[in-house]
């Protein structure tokens, strides 16, 4: 990305945070985990975490895929004086804390089977008839 993109892509990380924050966040919390911004600014894809103790998490999403177009105005007033035109925005479900939650989940589950069973395996990968006393 360019440093203009990367410009742009964090003043609407920025700023769709706190709109979000304000008026949408009603029964989950939100966060923009990251925004993706095309080369021409026109489009920009913004990557939604929900999180929620209930399982609202697609109703939540769903909601804010309906406000999208108010959410955009909003926007616009934010920042209008710094770009020219307001980029499209596409919200998108970021499911990265659920995955590494998965995969961490995974791992404990295969430690505990490794310290569950007696292993005694020779660590540095030679056969015991390799082990000799000389040079």
């Amino acid at each position: 990305m360019s440093i203009r993109t990367e410009r742009v892509a964090a003043l609407l990380k920025s700023d769709l945070g706190e709109i979000l924050q304000q008026d949408y966040q009603h029964d989950a919390m939100l966060t923009i985990t990251s925004v993706r911004v095309s080369p021409d600014l026109m489009q920009a894809h913004v990557y939604l975490s929900i999180f929620t103790t209930r399982d609202v998490k697609s109703e939540t999403f769903d909601f804010i895929h309906e406000k999208t177009p108010e959410i955009r105005k909003k926007l616009a007033g934010r920042i209008r004086h710094q770009v020219r035109r307001i980029p499209e925005i596409h919200f998108h479900q970021d499911d990265t804390a659920e995955y590494v939650e998965k995969i961490d989940s995974l791992f404990r589950k295969i430690q505990a089977g490794k310290t569950g069973t007696g292993n005694d395996d020779n660590s540095s990968g030679e056969k015991p008839s390799d082990k000799k006393g000389g040079k």
